[in-house]
């Protein structure tokens, strides 16, 4: 596939999109390794990673976002000239909506593992799916979080679809934010819950984040199989 756009989705983070051949199909939430084929930079880690996809299936073209936290594969990423061709190996994973529509879906994400919520939740819209979705959105500040917009819109757009975001970092911060404030803790998620009952919960980004919300789950009554989870190695 050819890299067809790149820009900065929110500080520090960036989303580059890839011309999606028409017999390319995934489902919202799976995932691909993108290899660079002839890369300027390259580490022991080699020349391909696995990212989750941004971008909702409906949508004509592949997108994935990360940090950018200048290891070789990123920065030769940025630098890759609009045009370049990469190898895309996938779709692969299985983290994605539950069928069952009477059971409500309850997002506990921060940062960027935003990246394959955004795809569920935009096609969960786009299809007019039935499922309640509630999505908890961590954060530091409005400036480097990813796709808020996006997802502001979608809920405006899908009745079924609340985004509570919160923000933990705003001393300091210029603009005004009439969000939640602080971390995802029980407190916030019983206020925004209370009316509920058996949901699934979806976690996802760094080991460190999954493990903190894997807790909050079943501190608010979750079991095994009702938490999906997909971390997100740092590279």
């Amino acid at each position: 596939m050819k890299l067809v756009d790149k820009r900065d989705i929110a500080r520090g983070t960036m989303a580059f999109r890839f011309e999606k051949p028409a017999s390319f199909a995934f489902t919202a939430g799976q995932h691909v390794d993108i290899v660079q084929e002839n890369p300027a930079r390259t580490d022991e880690k080699g020349n391909g990673r696995d990212l989750s996809i941004a971008a909702s299936p409906h949508e004509p073209w592949l997108e994935i976002a990360t940090r950018m936290t200048g290891s070789a594969f990123k920065e030769n990423l940025k630098n890759m000239p609009i045009g370049e061709e990469f190898l895309i190996k996938g779709p692969g994973g299985d983290f994605m909506l539950h069928q069952d529509s009477a059971r409500p879906a309850v997002f506990l994400i921060g940062g960027i593992g935003i990246t394959p919520i955004r795809s569920i939740i935009l096609d969960a819209a786009h299809r007019k799916l039935p499922h309640k979705l509630f999505l908890f959105y961590s954060n530091r500040t409005p400036e480097t979080t990813a796709y808020l917009e996006d997802l502001e819109n979608a809920a405006g757009d899908n009745p079924n679809f609340t985004l509570i975001s919160t923000m933990t970092k705003l001393e300091g911060y210029a603009g005004e934010w009439k969000g939640e404030r602080g971390f995802i803790e029980k407190g916030l998620l019983a206020r925004y819950l209370k009316n509920i009952s058996n949901p699934v919960y979806y976690l996802a980004g760094p080991e460190a984040m999954v493990g903190e919300m894997r807790k909050l789950a079943v501190a608010m009554g979750a079991d095994d199989l009702s938490i999906r989870a997909e971390e997100f190695p740092g590279y």
